[in-house]
């Protein structure tokens, strides 16, 4: 019993060996505060969100393990949404700041500006996969944002 548990124990700490690491190595050292660290960080691509504005110039590719954060500004031409429920889930939100108010959700499934304004969302990539974030409703490849998680 005692051998069977330390084999659990030992595997489930195993994915996490790299972030431990202590050498010189700076693709896994993050420093105290691990992977929300500065070195752990990355601006995405602001994505405007109006009437017939493309989303974003390219898609995403994103990195598990990396945190990211990115802009939302609405321009307030009309009332518009983004939605993305499995691109949600398959990260972890730090933070939605909302004119300098931090939330902090459990989960999100969509964002909606009633007019124009601006919200930054931070989250760390975790499961690798293919996703999106769109306009509900629209057919148009502009108004689509493909994201890749490696």
């Amino acid at each position: 019993m005692h051998k069977f548990l330390l084999t659990a124990l030992l595997a489930a700490a195993l994915p996490f060996a790299a972030f431990a690491d202590n050498d010189d190595d700076d693709d896994n050292n993050f420093g105290l505060a691990g992977v929300l660290s500065a070195k752990n960080k990355e601006d995405l691509e602001p994505i405007q969100l109006g009437a017939g504005i493309p989303l974003t110039s390219a898609p995403w590719v994103l990195k598990s393990g990396t945190y990211y954060e990115f802009e939302i500004q609405g321009d307030g031409s009309q009332e518009l949404a983004l939605v993305g429920p499995e691109f949600f889930r398959a990260i972890w939100i730090d933070e939605i700041v909302v004119e300098g108010l931090e939330i902090r959700p459990l989960g999100l499934d969509s964002v909606e500006f009633d007019e124009a304004g601006e919200m930054e969302i931070g989250f760390l990539a975790i499961k690798p996969g293919s996703y999106y974030l769109k306009i509900p409703g629209s057919t148009g490849e502009t108004q689509r944002l493909e994201i890749t998680i490696e």
